[in-house]
């Protein structure tokens, strides 16, 4: 018998903020086109985890390479 280990999902920085039209939007930085929203911040977030599995799941699928997520948070 073989023990199955959960596979866990990628951590990325995000953006996230409120949008114009009354929803949370938010964006992977690192992974240029990644955008979701939702109504609540949760919804959000829930929907961008989502988001990066699959993006993820493509690139591995074309054989391209997943970037690093080198993104570095400074205030000014």
């Amino acid at each position: 018998m073989t023990a199955t280990k959960k596979q866990e999902k990628p951590k990325r920085k995000v953006l996230l903020y409120f949008g114009e039209d009354g929803y949370f939007v938010v964006e992977v930085p690192s992974l240029p086109g990644c955008i979701s929203q939702g109504k609540t911040r949760e919804e959000a977030l829930s929907n961008i985890g989502e988001a990066i599995v699959l993006y993820i799941e493509v690139l591995q699928e074309r054989g391209e390479a997943v970037p690093e997520d080198t993104v570095e948070v400074v205030l000014v």
